[in-house]
């Protein structure tokens, strides 16, 4: 094993024992709110994502979630929560991440990640070799990708 598939490693080790942004969501009044279920039927995992949104500045002010599964699912879970916190990420950023995520998933190791774009995420780049992990390391990402397209019907209903 490489020094950088170690650390690798070790981030995914370290989110899934000491998850970020676990736990119910805390929304102030006036924020937009959005909460989605999402389940690997080949693995059982499952979690629910829900977010806060800003609906002045498109910010997303908080995310919280709740899980059960395999490392790999808790730890992209917790560093998409640690990301979308450290970046202070809009909904366009927010999209832009799960665009490039599921870029470096489906590339299978062929292009290099943006590291500035996915921070602690590229640690996830190895999942891709095996198949059946990709939807475990999605889990987060779709669901945070759904709570988005929630928060847009609720701002074109408005």
């Amino acid at each position: 094993m490489s020094a950088l598939d170690g650390l690798y490693q070790e981030v995914i080790l370290d989110h899934s024992k000491r998850p970020i942004g676990k736990g119910e969501l805390e929304a102030a009044a006036g924020t937009l709110t959005a909460t989605h279920h999402e389940f690997n039927p080949s693995c059982g995992d499952e979690i629910d994502l829900a977010i806060a949104v800003d609906p002045e500045t498109g910010r997303i002010t908080n995310l919280a979630w709740e899980g059960q599964g395999c490392s790999i699912s808790m730890a992209s879970a917790s560093i998409l929560s640690q990301l979308v916190r450290d970046e202070e990420l809009t909904v366009a950023g927010a999209e832009e991440r799960i665009a490039a995520f599921r870029q470096m998933i489906q590339a299978r190791g062929t292009e290099e990640p943006d590291e500035e774009l996915l921070g602690d995420a590229v640690a996830l780049q190895g999942v891709a070799k095996f198949v059946m992990r990709v939807k475990c390391a999605m889990l987060g990402w779709v669901a945070l990708e759904a709570d988005l397209k929630q928060v847009a019907a609720q701002q074109a209903g408005a």
